[in-house]
């Protein structure tokens, strides 16, 4: 029996990081039957959906979770210091690592394990987890990231790394507009990602952990060639990372796993005519106060468009929580909203994200433009109209907006107060209706639609053979399996 290449994926503890390294697995597995992969579960104490995702998932045959969580006390002691949290709790979890590979695995000699005959053949670590590229080290295999961000996110990320080293850069109260590694145009520091306004505690934590990808044999992207050809050419012309592998969108394809609910709202989807609804969905941690509610609604009722409502109840003021559905939305929205928008409109909470961006009927997304519901946007053909909240999600606009011409802007520069130490700040129904409107003008011959079918187009062909990311993934795959060679 051949011996199986057994890989160790690493995801961050966030139900974003773990689905897309899921959906990375469950591409690698059947791209090549010699490889099987270890997935390993940091229980964070939110947990964010993890658990439910992870039971709703069906069985594979070489791909298996291993729950790797550490003592709970030593977690609450973490949580005292939040700039240093998510790097102290991965860091955590290294001997426990250690122990499931030393027990489990070998990197020299063919070990039997529940996939038979394997050989350790490298880690696959989230871009937040580059400790463990120690305990790779250990058993003298190699590490890959797998950078679920945009290609441009770490080509800035690169920029402000190698920025960091000769000047102390402030640019939290800048109105600038900046020439940055991945980018054809000035970048207005106003929509800088947290890391890159200031050096922080925080933000020295994570560029300590970018000059450590250079001792990587490679970073996996999720994106493809055709949609961000700029930064990726800037990223092997400066020569400053190890090989790229940009191997096509990476998303959760799985969010069938509420079957009435998305039902419901599939039936409703069929009554409406092609591209007619204008579709809000702002991620799991996406939620706003009742004030924006209200501002969100009036726009929707102005537009005169067809609507689906992914609406969400805000989580206590100060606490890390998901956001949940409302027992009874009218308590937040507009007097009488539900009865004026019958039959116009769909107000629900959870909405399947994918299935819903893959029907016809749907013509806008309104989006917080986390990096995975752009790729599955864009995947789906569907234009956005770009809500950013947090994170690196207003780079992911500015690069849509301005770079990528996919996308109108809503409101690129705003960003929300999950702390709530801050006065809410409200964007207007003005500014709500007119992106809306931009985008569902002039139906198919909109620019914007077109340049987003176009592209659609182009992410299909580059998982076609011989297109830009089949080829990729069989390089990297090619490598995975060199190490057992």
């Amino acid at each position: 029996m051949e011996t199986k290449a057994e890989l160790i994926f690493i995801p961050s503890p966030g139900l974003g990081h773990v689905a897309s390294a899921v959906e990375f697995a469950k591409l690698v597995l059947a791209t090549n039957e010699r490889l099987c992969i270890s997935l390993l579960i940091m229980k964070h104490p939110a947990d964010f959906g993890v658990q439910p995702y992870l039971q709703s998932l069906p069985s594979l045959s070489r791909l298996r979770f291993v729950d790797v969580s550490i003592d709970p006390k030593l977690v609450v002691e973490l949580l005292s210091n939040k700039d240093r949290f998510l790097y102290d709790f991965i860091d955590g979890h290294k001997q426990k690592v250690t122990e499931f590979v030393a027990n489990n695995i070998t990197s020299n000699n063919s070990s039997s394990s529940q996939f038979g005959s394997t050989r350790l053949a490298g880690f696959v670590l989230d871009m937040f987890c580059i400790s463990m590229i120690d305990v790779a080290n250990e058993f003298c295999v190699p590490s890959y990231i797998f950078f679920t961000s945009a290609a441009a996110f770490l080509a800035l990320s690169f920029h402000f790394e190698a920025l960091r080293s000769t000047s102390k850069f402030d640019y939290s109260e800048s109105d600038e507009e900046l020439s940055i590694l991945g980018f054809k145009n000035p970048y207005p520091a106003k929509v800088l990602p947290k890391p890159a306004k200031a050096i922080t505690p925080s933000s020295s934590l994570y560029y300590d952990g970018i000059r450590r990808f250079r001792e990587t044999k490679g970073i996996v992207i999720n994106t493809f060639a055709e949609l961000e050809p700029f930064a990726l050419q800037s990223l092997s012309d400066a020569k400053i990372a190890p090989p790229l592998y940009p191997i096509h969108a990476v998303f959760n394809s799985h969010d069938n796993d509420k079957k009435q609910e998305t039902e419901s709202i599939v039936e409703w989807l069929d009554d409406q005519p092609n591209s007619s609804v204008v579709f809000l969905c702002f991620g799991t941690m996406g939620s706003f106060e009742p004030e924006q509610v209200k501002e969100i609604a009036i726009a929707l009722e102005r537009s005169g468009h067809q609507f689906l409502w992914s609406l969400r109840r805000p989580p206590p003021k100060g606490k890390i929580e998901m956001p949940s559905n409302y027992d009874n939305s009218e308590e937040v929205l507009p007097e009488g909203f539900l009865e004026r928008t019958k039959g116009i409109g769909k107000v629900v909470g959870w909405a399947p994200q994918v299935t819903v961006l893959s029907h016809r009927a749907v013509g806008v997304f309104v989006s917080h433009c986390g990096w995975n519901s752009t790729m599955e946007s864009v995947c789906c053909g569907v234009p956005i109209a770009a809500w950013p909240l947090y994170a690196e999600q207003q780079m992911n606009a500015f690069l849509l907006v301005k770079e990528l011409g996919l996308a109108v802007e809503i409101r690129m520069d705003y960003v929300k107060d999950f702390e709530g130490k801050n006065p809410v700040d409200i964007v207007g129904a003005e500014e709500i209706e007119c992106a809306i409107q931009k985008l569902m003008g002039n139906g198919e011959e909109n620019e914007v639609r077109k340049r987003v079918k176009e592209m659609q187009e182009k992410s299909r062909k580059a998982m076609e053979e011989g297109g830009s990311s089949y080829t990729s993934l069989r390089l990297l795959i090619d490598d995975f399996i060199s190490t057992i060679s």
